[in-house]
Formats: C-alpha cells, structure tokens, sequence
C-alpha cells in the first residue's frame, strides 16, 4: 500500500502565487489546502491537523509572525515573506518557524524546503520521542550499591502501608525520587503523586495552596480553587523540606493528617480526603522538636515509618551508572552518542559529591556543552578544578602505568613500552595522544610507526 500523501495547510493572501504553489504541490503528491487569511486558517484548522503549514507573514487580516506562536504547537511551520523583508524570515527563524521561503518563489526551492522541512520536523519528534521514552523508562533510583538495595528493600516495605513516611537524607540526594517509588510501589499508584517545596511557600500561601480557597476569600480570589490535597485525592502528596515549614503552618498540616479533613480558606465546611502524606528534610526534626522550632506531635505523626537514604559519596557504586543515565537523556537533540572516557569515570568515582545527585547532573551538564562536537567526554570537560583531579588521579590505581620488563630494559624500550600505554588508552586519537605526551600531532603521527 502507497504512503498516505501529506497534507499541508498553504495561508497565502495572493491569489496567483497560492494557485501556483497548489498546483506544483498538487503534481508532488502531496494534499494541500490553500486559504487566504488567518480567520479562514482558524476555520480549517479546527478540523484539520496538518504535517507542516506555509505562512505568509503579511496577511490581510493579521500580521503571520504573531500568528506563529500559536501555529508552531500544530505543526512545523515555513513563513513565506518578500525578498525586501528578509529580516521577517529571521524573526521567524528565531520565534520557532523551522525553515523559510523568499518571493518570487523558486518551484524548485519549493519543493526542497518542503521536504527538508518535514524531514527535520520528523528527526525533531524522534528524538524527543526517544528523549521522553528514555525518561519514562528510567526506573526511580539508579545503582546497584549495598546502600541503595537497602534503601529499595525499605521501600517495598514501606509501599503498602497508609502511615506517613519520613525520608531523610542529604540535599540533592534523591528524596523526591525515592517518595515518588514509595507512590509508584503503593496501591495509591494509579492516582496522583504532587510535590510541594515548602521551603518555597511563603506562610500566607502554603494554606491555600494545599487545600484551595474560595472565591472571595482575599484579594484577588475571583474565583474558587482546589488545593493540591484535594487534587491528590487517592493518590500521594510529597511534602519537601517538611523542616522548613512555618510553626503556624505545622498546626494545620496536623490536624489533616490526623482527621483526614481539611477546611478551604474562607470556607466554612469541612471537607474529606483520602491522600498519603510522606515528607522529606536534610534536617534533624527531633532535635528541633526538642528545642520547639518544630512541633513534637507533628514529628512524630511524620515518623510512623522513617527512610534514610545514604549519601552518594557512601555508595560509590553508582555514581559512573548515575552519570552514564545523565548522558543519555540529556543528549537526545546533541545527535552524538556521548560516552564518558574511563578516566573521567574515575575522576566521578573518587570525588565526593556534597551536592549528590544533584550536583553531578549539573556536572554533566557542564560536560556536555564543553565537549561540544566531541563524542567522549573527558576528564577537562567535567570542569573540576586541579586540585580535585590530582588527588583523584593519585588516589585511582587505574591511572597508574606500570611498565615490566623480564630484563632491565633500555632506554628506547622505556619509552617505546610507554608510548604504546599511552597510545591503548587514547584508542589511537593522535590529537589525545599529543596532548598527554605533551608534543605535535606530527611527532604523533612519526612515534606511532616507529612502535608499529
């Protein structure tokens, strides 16, 4: 069976070019509607979901680069434009049109923006695709350390239960990862799992952002709002940096979990709900509720069931398959399978993270832009400074070279056993090899056949 033909939407005002262009469409199979003004455009696009749209960007009703906003959520979209406004197609370009075309319009040229529109706009949704699956895909908590099976062993304990949980552990570890698996593994799985950062929440806002107001409640409420309770409605509501909420607040949030009801603000009737509440703080609660920064009852209503996630400098196992997942699914739209070289993984493996899991993802981050086009990503794209990745290479028996000889070597064979080190780990790259041995890429390229 032959490929369905694309259909393309064509919003052009005249009258000769439109019939022209629909014609030479027409003859290279593909399905074309051609309109001559945007209120016409909106008509047809209520029923029709076109593979790419042909703008003009001076219509007669409206100017097509304000239009383009709108038109890009749609589909790809290609303005057309005078050859005295060239500076309208670079306006487009940079407001998200994925290609262009200049009156007079080359029949030709017609035809190859087309297609190279709908091919880039096909690589487009591919890779986001992949980007998205990838993601999807990715279990929770990443690594095979002693330290994180523990941590998976409490979870499936912990899952089935309705009591609170209290997840403790340092900044940056993975706290919200590991409530989202406590969600993902408990009966409430189908439901809603929201996050609330109430480090972020001012005092006056945290209320009525978890259980909503109603229309008048106080300036500006015109209109009545859910809060996120009641939108978690059997489901979960993770509550981060649970430390850092404000006393007036911590009285509130104890009487929902322990009635299961809560009141709107402004509202003057209860209302129901049925939501696990687990928390999380890199603070120390107990203390705190010793010194009454935080209230004794609330503490202990939160610790009914207590997760501590170690940090990543104590499961050291993981970081290198952390950072591999970091690489993969931050660098769908680079088009270059990036791959940490071993020396940048032993350089990850040594250093001690203070910020965990999330400090390394914002190094890989940094690593990803400073390799630009370059497929491995080396020990100077990581951007440590000197001192870290001296005392990582000291500390790392894999950056050592060992040369061993039956005899006492000569000096030529020194060297020549060190070069040929040098040049395995470097898999032959004359432009690494130069760089470690410190000389040019044509003393490179004179040293590899001598050791030949």
């Amino acid at each position: 069976m032959a490929p369905k033909p694309k259909h393309l939407l064509l919003i052009e005002d005249d009258v000769t070019l439109r019939r022209l262009m629909l014609q030479r469409l027409e003859r290279a199979d593909y399905m074309v509607t051609g309109v001559e003004s945007w209120g016409e455009a909106k008509k047809v696009l209520a029923n029709l979901q076109p593979a790419l749209i042909l703008l003009d960007v001076r219509l007669p009703d409206a100017n097509g680069l304000e239009k383009l906003p709108k038109l890009k959520e749609i589909a790809p979209v290609v303005v057309i434009t005078a050859f005295g406004s060239i500076n309208d197609a670079v306006r487009a370009i940079r407001s998200g049109a994925i290609d262009y075309l200049i009156k007079p319009i080359n029949p030709d040229t017609l035809e190859a923006v087309i297609e190279r529109a709908l091919e880039t706009s096909s690589i487009r949704r591919s890779y986001e695709f992949l980007r998205d699956e990838a993601r999807r895909k990715t279990p929770t908590l990443i690594g095979s350390s002693q330290g994180l099976r523990e941590v998976r062993k409490q979870i499936e304990l912990l899952a089935p239960s309705q009591a609170t949980v209290l997840i403790l552990g340092e900044s940056g570890v993975g706290k919200e990862l590991v409530a989202r698996a406590v969600h993902d593994a408990s009966p409430r799985s189908a439901a809603n799992f929201t996050a609330v950062d109430c480090a972020t929440l001012q005092d006056t806002l945290f209320e009525s952002e978890l259980f909503g107001h109603e229309r008048g409640a106080f300036t500006g409420a015109d209109q009545k709002k859910e809060g996120l309770v009641e939108v978690s409605e059997g489901g979960t509501v993770f509550l981060d940096e649970i430390g850092d909420l404000p006393l007036s607040q911590q009285v509130k949030l104890l009487r929902v979990i322990e009635t299961g009801r809560f009141r709107r603000v402004g509202g003057t009737r209860d209302i129901a709900c049925d939501v696990r509440f687990v928390a999380a703080t890199n603070r120390d609660l107990l203390a705190m509720s010793q010194d009454g920064s935080f209230r004794r009852d609330l503490y202990y209503r939160l610790s009914a069931l207590v997760l501590d996630v170690p940090p990543l400098r104590d499961r050291r196992d993981d970081i290198v398959e952390i950072a591999e997942l970091f690489v993969v699914t931050r660098s769908f739209d680079r088009q270059i399978d990036k791959v940490l070289t071993p020396e940048a993984a032993a350089i990850l493996q040594t250093y001690d993270w203070p910020g965990n899991a999330r400090e390394l993802r914002n190094v890989i981050e940094r690593a990803l832009l400073a390799s630009r086009n370059e497929q491995d990503i080396k020990v100077e794209h990581l951007g440590f400074p000197q001192s870290v990745t001296d005392g990582a290479v000291a500390s790392n028996p894999k950056s050592r070279v060992e040369l061993r000889f039956t005899n006492e070597p000569t000096l030529d064979e020194v060297r020549n056993a060190y070069l040929r080190i040098v040049a395995e780990r470097r898999k032959g790259n004359r432009s690494d090899i130069a760089r470690t041995l410190g000389i040019s890429e044509r003393s490179v390229y004179r040293i590899l056949k001598e050791i030949e």
